[in-house]
C-alpha cells in the first residue's frame, strides 16, 4: 500500500502539489514555453544529480543559505544534510543559528563541519519559504559565506537560487533523504503520558492553510487533565500568550534544543498545520493535526504538499485531524 493511502484522501487531492506540473497548470503555460520549462526543469534536476555524484565523490560540500520557514528547514533541508552526513560528507552549512539542535545524530554529535551562522531575525521579518528578505547585516553574512562557497572548488548547494530551491531542490530530497531519530539523545523519559501543544499565532487569524483561530486557553483547559504533563511550546514571535495550569509547562523560547526536548519526552503533538508538525518526524512522536473551518483533510490548504513530504521521508507515524475541540478530546480519549 502506498503510503499516502494512508490519509484517506483523493487521487485528485494528491494531484495538485506545488511542483513543475501544478506550476505549468495553474499558470496556463503551453506552446513552446511549455517547452522551453520542461527543458530547463529537466537539465536542471540532471544538473543536480551530477552535483551529488561529484559531493559523494569528494566527501565534502558547501550548502546553503538557508533564511525561511520553519517547515521548510525541516521538511526540505535537514533530511538532506542528515543524508549526507550519514554518507560521510563533510558539510560546509549556512542557516539560522536557532535550528542548530537539529543539526545533530542520534548520539548528539553535530553532523555539520563547519556552521556559517545566522541570528535570528523572526521578530523582525516574517519568513517565506526559503526567499525571505533578510535584514542588511543577514544578507552580508551570507555574501560571505557564499562569496567562500564559490571559491572553494567544492560542490555548492545554493539555496538562494529560487528557481532551484522551489523547483529542484525540494523534488530531489524527496529521494537523498535521512532522518536521525533525535529523541534517542534528548528524550529524558517516555514513560510519562506527555503533550505538546504549539498555540500559533503567525499570521492571519484565518487563512486557507491554517484554518481559523482557536481558543487555545480553553482547549489547554480541556486537554490538560488528560496528561501527566503538557508543554506549551513555539518560538516568541509566532506563539500566543497562554496563562499554564497546574501540570503544564510553558516552553515558549527561541531555544530549539528545549522544544525538542519537551517534545522528545511527549506522546503527542497538537498543532495547526504548520512547520511543526515535522518535528514528530525527527522525535518518533505522533502529531494530531486540528483545523477549525472544515471537516475533512482535502479543506486544508496545502495539505497536500505536507503529505507528499512527510511520506517521502518514510514516516512512522502519519497525521492524524481533528475538526473541533470535541473531535480533539475524542482523539486523546481514545488512544489510552
Amino acid at each position: 500500500m502506498h503510503p499516502n493511502q494512508n490519509y484517506n484522501v483523493s487521487k485528485e487531492f494528491l494531484s495538485g502539489i506545488s511542483d513543475e506540473k501544478s506550476f505549468l497548470k495553474r499558470n496556463k503555460i503551453k506552446g513552446l514555453r511549455k517547452i522551453k520549462f520542461l527543458q530547463k526543469f529537466k537539465r536542471s534536476m540532471n544538473m543536480a544529480n551530477a552535483k551529488l555524484e561529484e559531493t559523494l565523490a569528494k566527501k565534502e560540500c558547501y550548502i546553503g543559505p538557508f533564511k525561511g520557514e520553519f517547515g521548510h528547514i525541516l521538511g526540505h533541508t535537514t533530511p538532506f544534510l542528515m543524508y549526507l552526513h550519514k554518507q560521510g560528507v563533510k558539510i560546509h552549512f549556512c542557516g539560522m543559528k536557532i535550528h542548530e539542535p537539529y543539526f545533530k545524530d542520534e548520539e548528539g554529535n553535530s553532523i555539520l563541519t563547519e556552521f556559517h551562522e545566522l541570528r535570528d531575525f523572526f521578530g523582525e521579518v516574517s519568513p517565506s519559504s526559503n526567499s525571505t528578505k533578510v535584514p542588511v547585516d543577514v544578507q552580508k553574512e551570507i555574501d560571505i559565506f557564499s562569496g567562500k562557497a564559490q571559491k572553494s572548488g567544492l560542490p555548492f548547494w545554493n539555496l538562494d537560487d529560487d528557481y532551484y530551491y522551489w523547483f529542484i531542490h525540494r523534488k530531489f530530497v524527496e529521494k537523498h533523504n535521512h532522518i536521525y531519530d533525535l529523541s534517542k539523545f534528548y528524550a529524558t523519559t517516555r514513560n510519562e503520558n506527555n503533550c505538546v501543544i504549539f498555540p500559533r499565532a503567525k499570521g492571519a487569524k484565518s487563512s486557507k492553510n491554517n484554518g481559523e483561530s482557536w481558543d487555545y486557553q480553553e482547549l489547554l483547559e480541556r486537554i490538560s487533565p488528560h496528561f501527566d504533563r503538557v508543554f506549551i511550546c513555539g518560538h516568541p514571535s509566532q506563539s500566543l500568550a497562554l496563562k499554564p495550569t497546574k501540570n503544564t509547562e510553558l516552553v515558549v523560547t527561541a531555544d530549539n534544543q528545549k522544544i525538542l526536548e519537551a517534545c522528545s519526552n511527549a506522546n503527542l503533538i497538537i498543532t495547526q498545520h504548520s512547520g511543526a508538525n515535522y518535528i514528530g518526524l525527527y522525535t518518533n512522536c505522533e502529531v494530531l493535526t486540528i483545523y477549525k473551518g472544515g471537516s475533512k483533510i482535502e479543506d486544508i490548504g496545502s495539505m497536500q504538499n505536507t503529505i507528499r513530504f512527510r511520506t517521502s521521508l518514510k514516516e512512522n507515524h502519519p497525521l492524524k485531524f481533528a475538526f473541533s475541540e470535541d473531535e480533539i478530546i475524542t482523539f486523546i480519549e481514545n488512544r489510552k
